[in-house]
């Protein structure tokens, strides 16, 4: 995968650099930013991962796209979000941590208000590492020994994928269509096996 022309990564030394430049240009430019972070290992002084997304967050951007560039080097895409863009938990407890250490910018803390505000915070989902299956659908699953087969015959990544849209359900109503359809895909997978 290539980066989009016009697109080129910008090398940061440090967070602080990064930081400074959201700081100064919160405005963003089309397509976000492509930041040039350097491999473990290679010996080059550069942002690393982990920072480019504290310094996304507090300015209320995200990270996104991660490709190749060279042996060295791995270009992060940095985007402000999405309006209404949803949150992990994972995220939503850095924000805890980096708002504890007085680092959240202006854009940050607007972009959590905003979740806060209009439910998106309290329905942030789970990462596939700490992700359960959510009550209603393992008693819809219960009920549908078929589907509990095809379930249970996924893979972690599998099973993450067939099951995301039930605990990002907002409301009562779309908690139950999620889960008659996840039921409804895993009937039919294991129809077509």
């Amino acid at each position: 995968m290539t980066i989009p022309e016009g697109s080129e990564p910008h090398a940061f030394p440090d967070a602080a650099h990064l930081d400074a430049l959201l700081a100064a240009h919160p405005a963003p430019p089309s397509g976000g930013l492509w930041v040039k972070v350097a491999k473990k290992g290679g010996g080059v002084r550069s942002v690393t991962a982990g920072e480019v997304n504290d310094v996304a967050l507090c300015h209320g951007w995200i990270t996104g796209t991660r490709r190749r560039l060279d042996e060295s080097y791995f270009p992060q895409r940095i985007t402000p979000r999405r309006p209404g863009g949803e949150w992990s938990r994972v995220n939503v407890r850095r924000v805890a941590e980096l708002s504890a250490a007085g680092r959240m910018r202006p854009g940050g803390l607007a972009e959590v208000a905003a979740a806060q505000a209009d439910g998106r915070w309290a329905a942030a989902y789970e990462s596939q590492k700490e992700a359960a299956v959510p009550e209603e659908l393992r008693a819809a699953l219960e009920r549908n020994p078929r589907a509990k087969a095809a379930f249970d015959g996924l893979g972690r990544t599998e099973r993450y994928l067939a099951m995301l849209g039930v605990p990002r359900a907002r409301t009562p109503r779309s908690l139950s269509a999620q889960v008659a359809a996840t039921v409804r895909r895993l009937e039919e997978d294991r129809a077509d096996r």
